[in-house]
């Protein structure tokens, strides 16, 4: 039985979000946590909340071992690109990408 959590619009750069995903991919869920709460960085606190989200739609179902839990998969994909321009010398601007993620987990049984 499968579980899944997906959180959207975070405001969190893909690019360095897949490098903690990497981390914890195919993971026992207890030693996935473990990790993300030693990281201590705001991506692994965003990822630890989506882990512990889908840990919680595994325990409603009901259907599940929670112990027996692993990361069967995670993607991070981007999201909506928030456009802001910085003021620079002599009238200029220059442009400042606030990127976002989708973050996507599903947990198996062993």
């Amino acid at each position: 039985m499968e579980a899944k959590a997906i959180l959207r619009h975070t405001r969190v750069s893909p690019q360095k979000a897949r490098l903690i995903a990497d981390m914890v991919r195919s993971k026992p869920i207890a030693d996935a946590l473990r990790m993300l709460n030693l990281l201590g960085t705001k991506r692994a606190r965003t990822i630890a909340k989506v882990l512990n989200s889908a840990v919680a739609n595994a325990m409603q179902t009901g259907l599940v071992d929670v112990d027996n839990l692993y990361v069967k998969s995670i993607q991070v994909d981007g999201g909506v690109v928030l456009k802001r321009f910085m003021p620079r010398a002599q009238g200029r601007a220059t442009k400042i990408l606030k990127r976002t993620s989708h973050i996507s987990v599903v947990l198996d049984e062993l």
